[in-house]
Formats: structure tokens, sequence, C-alpha cells
């Protein structure tokens, strides 16, 4: 089996079989990793007195990747990564925002794949043929908002509770517009998963509001999101609910790390075929 690097989703669920005393075997077993590499993991990322967090080793990651090559060149780990994310149906586009310290531009990209440098030049890994010379999202997306560059560092080091990242998971494509508004506290990652009708900007509006109002004054300080068309109401949610709402970079959901392993762990008793219109609260 060739070797590549843990994943967002795969340290979250290290993270919690940890947590639960599972030997570094047992872990490496569900993972479908060598022992040697989850022991590696959990030694690397332990501080002194300190438990494993994923999202600290996510990040201690991206900072070795970002001073151990040099931009935008070829080489085998990278080339390995792009072929694994082409694999998902990422584009070009998202992959080079993912991988934005060592791939500044998609181009190179695109290059690689025709020379047959990086999917022996399979050119079906593309969604669609030929470049695309922008990223684009069917959803939607806007650029106003407070950015995440702007959140205290309290937020961001998980000093304090209150803190939340919010997101939605959909159904399979043709199924349905049934949707789940997901909620994760950054310190202590409590997770909540409202359904809602659609993935609207109203719909999430009124499922934060149920969460607001339901839970004790001062629990629900600040949200963390992407820019998707369905928080586009944060404006009135700032009013309204007094919820300061900061806006992650574009391609970089390891900003939202607890919800994004959140959503993970949720995916395995819903997978993306799933029509979630038929799920229940109380499933």
């Amino acid at each position: 089996m060739e070797y590549s690097h843990l994943s967002t989703f795969e340290r979250g669920r290290l993270d919690a079989l940890h947590q639960l005393g599972k030997s570094c075997r047992e872990i490496a077993k569900e993972l479908n990793r060598h022992h040697s590499t989850i022991a590696r993991e959990l030694k690397r990322n332990k501080a002194e007195n300190e438990s494993y967090s994923p999202e600290k080793a996510q990040a201690a990651y991206h900072e070795r990747r970002t001073h151990s090559r040099p931009h935008g060149k070829w080489n085998e780990e990278i080339a390995q990564e792009i072929e694994e994310k082409l694999e998902l149906t990422w584009s070009p586009e998202q992959i080079a925002g993912r991988l934005k310290a060592s791939m500044p531009s998609f181009k190179p990209i695109y290059r690689w794949l025709y020379k047959g440098r990086i999917s022996k030049g399979n050119l079906t890994v593309l969604r669609q043929k030929g470049k695309r010379r922008r990223p684009r999202e069917t959803r939607g997306r806007f650029n106003i908002g407070r950015s995440i560059k702007q959140r205290p560092k309290e937020i961001r080091k998980r000093e304090q509770f209150g803190h939340w990242e919010l997101d939605t998971v959909v159904s399979s494509r043709g199924q349905s517009k049934g949707c789940m508004a997901t909620f994760a506290e950054r310190k202590i990652r409590f997770y909540l998963a409202i359904k809602i009708l659609n993935r609207t900007a109203q719909s999430m509006k009124e499922a934060l509001t149920q969460v607001v109002t339901k839970l004790p004054k001062g629990t629900f300080e600040t949200a963390t999101v992407d820019r998707g068309k369905e928080f586009a109401l944060h404006k009135e949610i700032e009013t309204h609910l007094d919820v300061s709402v900061y806006f992650a970079d574009p391609y970089s959901s390891w900003q939202r790390g607890t919800n994004e392993n959140a959503n993970g762990l949720l995916r395995e008793f819903f997978p993306k075929a799933s029509d979630l219109s038929k799920v229940t609260q109380r499933y």
C-alpha cells in the first residue's frame, strides 16, 4: 500500500478512538493504517500533560508542509496528494486552494495532468473537460462579511466556551433538498445536527435561532462559517441573535476542523446517497 498522510477526518476518528481508550493497534485496524503511523501521530502531537488535538495536529501538519517543499514544483509527495483529491472529484482549482502553501496556482496541476505526470494522464478524473480559468461554485457565494482573520486569538486557541463552527450536510444530488444544519462548539466539541427543509439562508437562520434561543444565555457568542449562500443573512443573525459571524477563507475547511470532523462522523450514519428529507429529528 502506498503511503498517504492522515486526513482531517482520520485525525478526528483517531482522537475519538484514543479517548475511548483504544490501543494504537486497535486504532490502526479501524483506520486501515499501520500501527506505527498511529503511534507516531500521537507522539508527535501530544505535548506534556496535554491530550491529543486533531485540529492542532492538522495545523502542525500544514505548517510542516509549508516549510518542507518548494512552491509549485513537482515531487512525488505533492503528486500523490493531487491524485487523491482528483479521485474524490476535486477540481484543480479546489486542490490549489487547499494546497496554497505549496501550490500557488492551479495551472501546474493541469499541465502535469496533460503531460501524464499525475493520474497517468487520465483526463476523466476532471469533472469537466478543458481548463477552467477560475473556481466555479454552483450554490452561490459572496465576498462581504467579517473575515476569520479578524476573529480574536482566544477563539482560535479554544480558551473560551461559546464559539461555534457551522455548516450543512446535504442529501445526495437528485434525491431531495433536505439537509442538516450542523453546529460544533470549539472548546468542548459539543455537536448538534438539526434537520432543515433546504439549504437556504432563511432555513439556516431559523435553525440557528432555534439553537441560540434554547441554549442558556452566553452559550452562543460567535459562529465561524464558510461563504456558502446559506449564510447570506449573517447581518440579520448578528443583529437579532447577537452572534458575531466570521467567514473562513475559501477552500480552507481545516479552519472549521471541529465541524468538518463531526460531519464526517455523521456521514457514517447518513452516507452521501441518503435522502435526508426522510430522516426525523429524533432519528
